[in-house]
């Protein structure tokens, strides 16, 4: 309920600091670095542009997609303020040298897993022990999240026979290439369910996902700073914290009409006439619901019951990015937004090390994050 109460404020002081801010039209342009390429997944930045949050807080923002290692590059240099990044890249980057921070957790679980064919015994991690595993390489989040899974489990990559895939995991886990993959969470499992059910996945019916997050607390991506430019500009990246954390309070509160936002800026969602008309619909209701200041608990429950309602009239192809981002809200909601633990990083630390792509452990991890800027309150 607090976190409603909270909503409500920073609507109306917003609604305040967007007039003045407009009259004086002295926002400051930023750079945000985002990784991938435009996606629903990232509907809390293009609400942070669209509905008026980091222009409230004071930033006119143009939104870039790049590789990860560019995005660090860029902040730890000098040439952008802000980008987004998963925590690992953070602490590899520290060890090279190049002093970033880490000030929001935007990913509050670690968005990596292993999908099984449902019913195959293979409902636990011992039981990949001699199976084919497809990755997309050895390298970035599922490469990370996987070594961590198989550690869980007392296992290593010899255990298993890992194949390298490419980002092909539906394609080839439904041809039967593969006996698992690895893959993210609030996207590839959805898929190759639609697959499933179509009967255009073999003998697969259905699937399972073992997530990271049920064996690991990994830090995942967020809001990256230099160190630098955190110590001269203090209220700045406070001020853009503020913005990115109501933006994606909003996101989590109404899907509907952050979805409808998302495809001002990504190509090829879904827009029917209908279909938009009756996300419309759900997002004035949404609004409505909202004042009545429910509990978190209510409100996730409020989401998932949108796109039941959109399953009445529209199949599973139109619905496929709004569940995207459905599954998304879910790892990216906790009872305090952006905070992130020493525990996480402590743990992310030793995976790497157990990869080898850490020569030592003697960075002072209590100054690769700060959570100066969370409001504990959220």
């Amino acid at each position: 309920m607090q976190r409603i109460v909270r909503f409500s404020l920073a609507l109306l002081v917003g609604m305040f600091l967007f007039s003045s801010s407009s009259a004086q039209d002295d926002l400051t342009d930023e750079r945000m670095l985002l990784t991938f390429i435009p996606n629903v997944q990232f509907a809390p930045f293009y609400v942070g542009v669209e509905d008026g949050y980091f222009a409230d807080a004071g930033f006119n923002v143009a939104l870039e997609h790049l590789q990860e290692p560019e995005v660090v590059d860029l902040v730890a240099a000098g040439q952008a303020n802000y980008g987004i990044v998963s925590g690992e890249q953070v602490i590899l980057a520290r060890s090279q040298g190049r002093d970033v921070v880490y000030v929001y957790e935007w990913f509050q679980q670690y968005p990596v897993g292993i999908v099984v064919p449902a019913g195959e015994d293979m409902a636990t991690l011992a039981d990949l022990t001699g199976k084919k595993v497809g990755i997309a390489g050895r390298f970035g989040a599922s490469y990370s999240g996987l070594t961590t899974l198989l550690q869980s489990a007392d296992l290593t990559e010899s255990d298993i026979q890992l194949e390298e895939i490419g980002y092909n995991a539906p394609e080839v886990f439904c041809l039967g290439a593969v006996d698992a993959a690895v893959i993210y969470v609030n996207n590839e499992p959805l898929q190759i369910h639609n697959r499933a059910v179509a009967g255009d996945c073999g003998d697969v019916s259905d699937v399972e996902v073992i997530t990271v997050a049920s064996q690991a607390d990994l830090v995942s991506n967020g809001l990256i700073v230099s160190a630098d430019f955190l110590a001269d500009n203090t209220d700045t990246v406070q001020a853009m914290v503020t913005g990115l954390d109501q933006a994606l309070l909003a996101t989590i509160n109404n899907p509907a009409r952050a979805y409808l936002t998302s495809m001002i800026f990504v190509e090829n969602l879904p827009n029917d006439e209908n279909f938009v008309a009756t996300l419309e619909s759900l997002a004035d209701e949404q609004d409505a619901f909202l004042e009545s200041e429910p509990t978190r608990e209510e409100i996730t429950e409020s989401r998932w019951a949108m796109r039941d309602t959109l399953a009445e009239t529209f199949d599973a192809d139109t619905l496929t990015q709004f569940e995207v981002l459905l599954t998304t809200i879910d790892l990216w909601d906790a009872d305090t937004l952006g905070y992130s633990d020493l525990s996480s990083w402590e743990t992310m630390r030793d995976t790497l090390l157990s990869m080898d792509m850490l020569d030592n452990a003697d960075d002072d991890l209590t100054i690769a994050f700060t959570n100066q800027f969370v409001d504990s309150e959220s």
